[in-house]
C-alpha cells in the first residue's frame, strides 16, 4: 500500500497530478450508445443535449468483428462532438481480452483531453485498478493529457462484490461504480436470466390463516439486488465516490425500470445506465429530487436556523439529523437546477446562473450535496 503522502503523486513524469476530490456534475443517467453503428452515432449530438453523461461502449453487445470499428468510431464522435456541458465516457473491453491495450492507447492518445471517465469492467480487486491506474498515468505523460482521466469499476463479479471497499480506495483516479447485474448473476450461480430488476419467484408469502389455512396467502416480490446494492453505495460514500445502479435490461417495462431506479436514487445512487432513450427521461425524472420534498426540506432549513437544536414543523419533530438529509435534497436539487432553468423555477430557487460548457467545478463527491448552503 502506497503512503498517504505518496498516494496523490502522479504515477508518472510528466502525468497530471491525481484529483483531491471527485467532481459531483449532474450524474443521473449513463447513456450507452455504440460507435460502431453510423446510424448510433449521428444521434449523439442531439443526445448530448439531453444526458448528463454519454458513454460510447467497447465492449459488450459489440460483437467481436466491430471492436476495432467501436473504437475508431468513438474517437471520431468524440473529435466531432460539441458535448456542452454532457460528460463523455467510454466503456473499454474487459482486462483479459485482446482489445483492452489498444482501447486504451488510442483513445487516450486521440482524445484524452476530452475524455472524462473510462469505464472498467468486471472488475475483481484492487490488481486491476493498480493496473489501469499506471498504463493511464504513462499515456496521459506521454500525450500531454492535462486532466487525469478518471475510471468507473462495474461490480460483476462476486469476487468483486468480496473485494468492493478495496477497490473503491485503490486509486485517487476512482470515480465511481456500477452494479452489473446480468454478469453477476451468472459469477453467483444465480437462476435468474433478466438483466436487473427483481423475479417473481423471489418472493416472501404471509403466514397460512389458522382459521382458514387453504386461504390465498398474501406474497411480495422482493429485490434480488438489495444487498449488493446498498453495500456497494456504502462503499462508495465512505470513499468519495459515487454510486450507479447498472441496466434494467426490459426496455418495454418502463414501471418496473422506474421503480428500480427509484430503489436506487432512495438508497443513495446518483444516476442509472440508459439503454435506450426512454429510459434517459425515466433517469433524469427520478434521479432529480420531487418538488414537494425539496420545497419541504427547504422549509426545514430554514425553521431550523443553524441546524442545532428542534423544532416542530406541521407537527413533525426536525432536529439535527434531519436537516442533514435535507441539505442532501436541496443540494442536489440547487447543483442539478444549475444548468436546467425549468427545474430552478420548480425548486424555486433563483435564474440559473451560465455555466460554461465543460465546466468540472462542482459539488465533490467526497462531501456531497450535504455541503449546500441553505435553501
Amino acid at each position: 500500500m502506497r503512503s498517504a503522502r505518496q498516494f496523490f503523486k502522479p504515477l508518472a513524469i510528466g502525468a497530471p497530478a491525481p484529483l483531491l476530490d471527485i467532481p459531483f456534475r449532474p450524474s443521473r443517467m449513463i447513456h450507452f450508445f455504440d460507435p460502431s453503428n453510423p446510424k448510433m452515432a449521428a444521434k449523439v449530438p442531439s443526445l448530448a443535449k439531453r444526458c448528463d453523461i454519454l458513454l460510447g461502449n467497447l465492449e459488450d453487445a459489440v460483437a467481436s468483428d466491430r471492436k476495432v470499428a467501436a473504437r475508431e468510431g468513438f474517437i471520431d464522435v468524440a473529435r466531432s462532438t460539441d458535448f456542452g456541458s454532457c460528460q463523455l465516457w467510454t466503456r473499454v473491453n474487459s482486462l483479459d481480452s485482446p482489445w483492452l491495450l489498444d482501447d486504451i492507447s488510442h483513445i487516450v492518445a486521440a482524445v484524452g483531453d476530452r475524455l472524462d471517465v473510462i469505464m472498467i469492467p468486471k472488475v475483481e480487486g484492487p490488481w486491476d485498478i493498480h493496473f489501469v491506474d499506471r498504463l493511464l498515468a504513462l499515456l496521459e505523460a506521454k500525450h500531454n493529457v492535462t486532466k487525469p482521466i478518471l475510471v468507473h469499476a462495474i461490480l460483476e463479479t462476486a469476487l468483486g462484490v468480496a473485494n468492493v471497499e478495496a477497490i473503491c480506495a485503490a486509486s485517487p483516479r476512482m470515480q465511481g461504480l456500477s452494479l452489473g447485474p446480468a454478469d453477476l448473476a451468472a459469477s453467483r450461480r444465480m437462476k435468474t436470466t433478466r438483466v436487473g430488476g427483481g423475479h417473481p419467484s423471489y418472493l416472501v408469502r404471509a403466514d397460512p390463516d389458522p382459521a382458514a389455512p387453504q386461504a390465498h396467502r398474501p406474497s411480495a416480490q422482493q429485490d434480488l439486488w438489495h444487498y449488493t446494492l446498498a453495500r456497494m453505495v456504502d462503499a462508495c460514500v465512505a470513499h468519495g465516490i459515487l454510486p450507479f445502479y447498472g441496466p434494467f435490461g426490459d426496455i418495454r417495462d418502463t414501471v418496473a425500470c422506474e421503480d428500480q431506479f427509484r430503489n436506487a436514487f432512495l438508497l443513495g445512487c446518483v444516476g442509472a445506465w440508459s439503454l435506450h432513450p426512454v429510459q434517459i427521461e425515466l433517469a433524469r425524472k427520478v434521479f432529480s429530487p420531487p418538488i414537494d420534498e425539496v420545497l419541504w426540506a427547504k422549509r426545514v432549513i430554514d425553521a431550523m436556523g443553524d441546524g442545532t437544536g428542534a423544532v416542530m414543523l406541521d407537527g413533525k419533530m426536525q432536529d439535527d439529523a434531519t436537516v442533514k438529509q435535507c441539505r442532501v435534497v436541496v443540494g442536489l436539487a440547487r447543483m442539478l437546477a444549475e444548468t436546467d432553468e425549468a427545474l430552478s423555477a420548480a425548486y424555486g430557487f433563483d435564474a440559473p446562473p451560465q455555466v460554461s460548457p465543460r465546466d468540472d467545478a462542482g459539488v465533490s463527491a467526497a462531501d456531497p450535496p450535504v455541503a449546500a448552503e441553505g435553501p
